[in-house]
């Protein structure tokens, strides 16, 4: 009897679902969906073949060239491609500093940021690259992170190989938080080098660097002269400024810059001496990219926005364009002093998930191409979070609407091809460069223009699907304002299989569709007030996937296709003797793509941990997935049913509350939320990593609300939790940020209970480790430590509540024969998960095996009660037993 540690944790459903039967499998050979959404229009597309480099942030072209295009990678890396005019591009290793490079996972803003040609580099052969790194400025941080401009040439006898001992400094600027450092660099018109900064991170300015011209290198546009020219100045003295063997700084301040000479800035007084008069504008919080219109000389910059609003500013000599006294347009966390003028940026946006919002803008360029006249004169730029890339003209005096391109998730950046004038752009988690294109005529098999056009049902009146398409059921739905939802899903060959994984997110075969109805009542507790609304459909195709949906209307008998856009209908809602309006929101198909991700698994809800519920196929109860497997729609036999996880519902009281919202958080918030994914936190929702190590409790904000206090969710305090606050928010900020304008109460009520209930009385293991031994760093400690000498290590006694330093105290397993069976029994502690396992010797290798029998599926019970689970005895001469115990 060997107790034993481990993560993880599964729970089978005992609630049934009626549906059709499911004898045999069988082929579907009536659905009409097309393999791909048809394309008309601006599209993207991959280009310049395999590409090196992993997040790739910019793409840079020395001025006067067009056969060379420069990629900037993250973690280090500087790519050449050449023959970009030939055939067979080619990419190499330009410049390689990822040993001086700090940077993380996809989310961390840190790394190699920006880099640009000076405009003689054909001559003097340098470069400049903007990067972070660990630094030490005296007297003030200690081989922390600073933010570093540099100076860098090429080898004289190899234009394609950059000499990475030719560095030179310009400024090193001590940085107290990861995010918001902007980074972006491009040579003006001018000759000058320009250079944007954020505000030195964390969120609501509060680490005080914006508006402020006397401190350091944060929040906003630098204008210097890298060439040190006669008639411009020495910048004054500042730790940042890396000085060379004569004293001076490697560059200079350019003489007409705006705050030259300044003796006051916001009608506040301020040292001369302290001037940071490399400032060209002030008051962004993030400008992550700017670019320079080559026909015109302006300077247009995305600047990421706070809570709400997204940014789009022309930039201008002596510009302030708010932050943080605005957001937008709108008052920020900050109280400005009277008297101060503010630039309005050309255009801002809401966020959301609608065609016209998103989350953080991506700055791009104007379009001075020839192949596609339209967009002539047109800044073309994105949202890194919803995917939407924009057009939108302004002639100085007028901006004109943003039109919609396309969709494509993750664009980092912009840049023009240097052969032809097309937009470029880098998708930072694909790794990839992207071309925008346009096509003149609609290419694919359009989407069929109603359902009864789709195949899907043999009976729209009854929904009644056609052969091959299997109803399915989950355990946690996603929450859609109150709609009834029923599913349907296809592999319509039968030679398709689906790729099982207990854990981790199903492959599923191109030609997989999902099928999901919507349904309102319009009395609510009257089920024969009940409309139907709209019926979606999810297609997997060799890209990924693509998404359309059908409108009811006042139809009962078909429905009709949603315009691509997706459109919004009121209801009258009679509730509880009151009456509302209630909007409903039909999606977008690229709004489809919001939360359809890949790291999400493509089909929601279609996994192990929501599948692994008992339905009933008309033969009577049966585990889902064993029905699935027994027909052959995986790849490989699915067994030990009893050892898979299961979601628990949030009004399920057979499981703990910390057990139920961390089903509803992976079950609503992962398909962003996980590692990979596109949310901007860094919190974890899958179900299989233990909510200790989800980074949940207490867990770091990427944005704090200006308040230190506030965590994702903060033990005892609704008011610091965030994670809830958004949850019980609906308009700009909630979450999930799909368009739902009705409150999840059981949710809601689910973790307020949890916040101000049980976390409080909960002990972390390093509360439990100072409780005994005084510190988390004492030798007796140690997770794997034994000070006891019981045979429990410190691990398991947290785990099940013994005492480490008492060898009495000690958690029992007990195993009797009973019969031709042995019982195993032990005190099931609440909100542990607990699994017997059996090996049939203790030579090593082991090989433990979980008992695949019902009393052995995992359960975080809310109550602490002696569990037994019945093993068979065999012909096995020995049979050794354990449990695991673990966290939900």
């Amino acid at each position: 009897m060997i107790p034993l540690l481990a993560a993880g944790v599964s729970f089978a459903s005992s609630v049934l679902a009626q549906m059709s039967g499911l004898a045999q499998r069988v082929a579907n050979t009536t659905l009409q969906m097309p393999p791909s959404a048809p394309v008309y229009g601006f599209q993207t597309t991959d280009t310049f073949g395999t590409r090196p480099g992993t997040a790739p942030v910019a793409l840079v072209t020395p001025p006067g060239e067009t056969t060379r295009l420069f990629l900037v990678d993250k973690p280090g890396g500087v790519f050449v491609c050449t023959n970009l005019d030939g055939l067979n591009p080619a990419w190499n290793f330009f410049l390689n500093i990822s040993g001086r490079v700090l940077t993380g996972d996809a989310s961390d803003e840190r790394g190699l940021l920006g880099m640009a040609f000076h405009p003689g580099y054909a001559t003097n052969r340098s470069f400049f690259v903007f990067y972070s790194t660990l630094s030490t400025t005296p007297g003030l941080a200690t081989n922390k992170l600073h933010e570093r401009l540099s100076r860098f040439q090429t080898m004289a006898d190899n234009s394609d190989q950059a000499d990475p001992n030719s560095e030179v400094v310009l400024i090193n600027q001590y940085d107290r938080a990861d995010n918001h450092n902007g980074g972006d660099l491009h040579f003006g018109p001018d000759g000058y080098l320009y250079v944007s900064v954020g505000d030195g991170g964390q969120q609501k300015d509060t680490l005080g660097n914006a508006q402020h011209i006397d401190k350091d290198f944060f929040s906003g546009i630098l204008r210097i002269d890298v060439d040190k020219l006669p008639a411009n100045l020495e910048p004054n003295p500042h730790p940042s400024v890396i000085t060379n063997a004569s004293g001076l700084a490697n560059y200079s301040v350019p003489a007409d810059n705006p705050f030259v000479g300044a003796a006051t800035f916001n009608g506040l007084a301020m040292d001369p001496a302290k001037l940071r008069a490399e400032f060209w504008a002030v008051g962004l919080r993030n400008p992550w990219r700017f670019s320079f219109d080559p026909a015109t000389g302006r300077l247009y910059c995305g600047d990421v926005g706070q809570d709400t609003y997204e940014e789009v500013d022309i930039i201008v000599k002596g510009g302030n364009y708010g932050w943080s006294y605005r957001e937008g347009l709108h008052p920020g966390p900050r109280t400005p002093p009277s008297g101060i003028t503010f630039i309005d940026p050309i255009l801002e946006y809401r966020h959301g998930s609608a065609i016209n919002q998103g989350y953080s803008v991506t700055g791009g360029v104007v379009y001075r191409g020839s192949r596609i006249a339209q967009l002539f004169g047109a800044y073309v730029f994105a949202d890194y979070v919803s995917g939407n890339i924009w057009a939108l003209r302004d002639d100085g005096t007028n901006t004109v609407s943003f039109q919609l391109l396309a969709n494509d998730r993750n664009i980092s950046a912009f840049a023009i091809d240097p052969v032809n004038g097309d937009v470029l752009m880098t998708d930072h988690v694909e790794g990839t460069i992207k071309r925008l294109d346009y096509n003149t005529t609609q290419t694919g098999t359009p989407v069929p223009p109603t359902l009864a056009d789709t195949g899907a049902f043999s009976d729209l009146t009854s929904l009644t699907p056609n052969p091959g398409i299997v109803p399915y059921d989950i355990n946690v739905p996603f929450w859609s304002d109150q709609a009834e939802k029923t599913r349907w899903f296809s592999a319509p060959n039968t030679n398709l299989t689906i790729g099982f994984d207990p854990n981790n997110r199903w492959s599923f075969p191109t030609g997989t569709v999902w099928i999901k109805h919507f349904a309102l009542e319009l009395t609510n507790g009257v089920p024969e007030s009940q409309k139907r609304l709209e019926t979606r459909f999810i297609v997997r195709n060799a890209a990924g996937v693509y998404g359309v949906t059908y409108r009811w209307g006042d139809s009962a008998t078909n429905a009709t296709l949603v315009p691509a856009e997706g459109m919004d209908e009121p209801f009258v809602i009679y509730d509880g003797g009151t009456v509302r309006t209630q909007v409903w929101h039909y999606p977008s198909r690229t709004e489809c793509l919001s939360c359809h991700t890949a790291v999400g698994g493509w089909a929601l809800g279609f996994n192990t941990p929501q599948m692994n519920r008992e339905v009933d196929y008309g033969q009577g109860p049966e585990n889902q997935i064993a029905a699935l497997s027994r027909v052959g729609y995986f790849s490989s036999p699915v067994t030990n049913l009893n050892t898979l996880r299961a979601l628990a519902h949030p009004t399920d009281t057979k499981c703990s509350v910390e057990y139920r919202v961390h089903s509803y958080l992976t079950a609503n918030c992962v398909q962003c939320h996980q590692p990979g994914g596109t949310a901007l936190g860094y919190w974890d929702a899958r179900i299989t990593t233990p909510m200790s190590l989800a980074g949940i409790i207490n867990g770091a904000l990427d944005n704090n609300r200006g308040d230190t206090n506030n965590r994702v969710v903060a033990s005892g305090s609704i008011d610091h939790s965030v994670l809830l606050s958004r949850i019980a928010t609906r308009g700009s900020g909630q979450m999930p940020p799909v368009d739902s304008t009705i409150l999840d109460t059981d949710a809601i009520n689910l973790l307020s209970a949890w916040i101000t209930n049980d976390l409080p009385n909960a002990q972390s293991f390093a509360d439990w480790q100072f409780a005994h031994f005084g510190s988390t760093n004492a030798p007796n400690a140690a997770p794997d430590a034994d000070p006891d000498n019981d045979g429990a290590k410190n691990l398991l006694e947290y785990l099940t509540g013994t005492d480490p330093l008492v060898g009495a105290d000690a958690w029992k397993i007990n195993v009797r024969p009973a019969g031709n069976t042995v019982e195993i029994s032990f005190p099931q502690i609440a909100n542990r998960g607990f699994q017997v396992e059996s090996a049939p010797s203790m030579t090593s290798p082991i090989s433990w095996q979980p008992l695949d029998v019902p009393a052995n599926r995992p359960l975080f019970s809310p109550t602490n009660f002696t569990a037994v689970v019945t093993d068979t005895i065999t012909n096995t001469p020995f049979k050794f037993y354990r449990v695991r115990v673990f966290e939900p």
